[in-house]
């Protein structure tokens, strides 16, 4: 079990995520950011979600726009307010600074907190611009974002591009060429795991099955598959059954403009090049390939366990 700090733009498989993190992990905190919905939407939904699921956690807010970027709208999958609208929600947006309290955090606990980030990677990238020191303190990064093409999985936003990447570049590009210890959950292994409609009824999750309903009618009129991909969750797989996972390890950058804007790139030579982008930058590891079934199974055992 580790102690996390969970980063998201939550909207409906962030909220799966949530729950799975909630009966595997000790929770610290819940940072917000946009992406999904709004950042204020996003603080809205933690603190709804927590109720509805009974999860004792406090709420940060972070940040609302890409560092660089001019901000991009929501995602419309998830319903209108993020959630599947389904829910009144009466809580407020507004919470204590996320950047601040995951720069506090790592410094007070050095070496024992895991942030798990399923959004655009804005609070991180901001919190290792404004204290560098906590680069050597954190225990571990787990990413869910990126695209590498492995079987076909390339990009959801482009043709190159994952949302999350998408939506801030330049924090992306920071974070995964930075010396924090990261693991990265792509595309090439989200897409792998799927969970069926009647599945998500079989869980005995009614706050789940109610708000997923957007995201199920989505994934069918898109993509032609009666479910959804476990996208989010797969960070916490990962904690939970790593020898699940096939990992690579490489440098990582993301490219910040032009076509393939929010592109995850890894160095994939070792010849001798006159501009090598990666140069001096640390190996981070990549999931690039996943046992989908024992990743469902402990999937469902855990969130099917009432």
């Amino acid at each position: 079990m580790r102690t996390l700090i969970f980063d998201t733009d939550i909207g409906v498989d962030d909220a799966f995520a949530l729950a799975y993190a909630a009966r595997t992990q000790r929770l610290l905190g819940i940072t917000t950011v946009f992406g999904n919905v709004a950042v204020g939407q996003a603080t809205k939904n933690a603190r709804l979600f927590c109720e509805k699921i009974a999860i004792r956690v406090p709420v940060f807010r972070g940040c609302s726009r890409p560092l660089a970027l001019a901000p991009s709208a929501p995602a419309k999958l998830h319903g209108e307010d993020g959630l599947g609208d389904v829910f009144e929600n009466p809580y407020s947006d507004q919470a204590p600074g996320a950047v601040q309290f995951i720069i506090d955090s790592v410094r007070a606990q050095p070496h024992e907190i895991t942030l798990v980030a399923i959004g655009p990677l804005t609070n991180i990238a901001s919190a290792i611009n404004q204290a560098p020191d906590i680069v050597s303190l954190v225990k571990e990064v787990v990413i869910m974002g990126g695209a590498f093409g492995t079987g076909g999985h390339s990009g959801n936003v482009t043709p190159f591009s994952e949302f999350n990447m998408w939506k801030d570049p330049h924090a992306a590009d920071q974070v995964l060429s930075s010396a924090l210890p990261i693991v990265l959950i792509p595309l090439d292994v989200t897409h792998k795991v799927l969970i069926r409609q009647e599945e998500v009824q079989q869980l005995n999750q009614p706050v789940l099955s109610a708000i997923c309903q957007p995201y199920l009618a989505y994934s069918l009129a898109k993509e032609g598959f009666a479910g959804m991909a476990l996208h989010d969750t797969l960070t916490l797989s990962w904690l939970c059954i790593p020898d699940a996972f096939t990992l690579a390890e490489s440098p990582l950058r993301v490219i910040t403009e032009g076509i393939a804007s929010g592109q995850t790139v890894r160095k994939r030579s070792a010849l001798a090049s006159r501009e090598d982008a990666f140069h001096g930058l640390p190996a981070q590891r990549i999931a690039l390939d996943v046992d989908a079934e024992a990743v469902r199974t402990h999937f469902f055992s855990t969130l099917g366990a009432g």
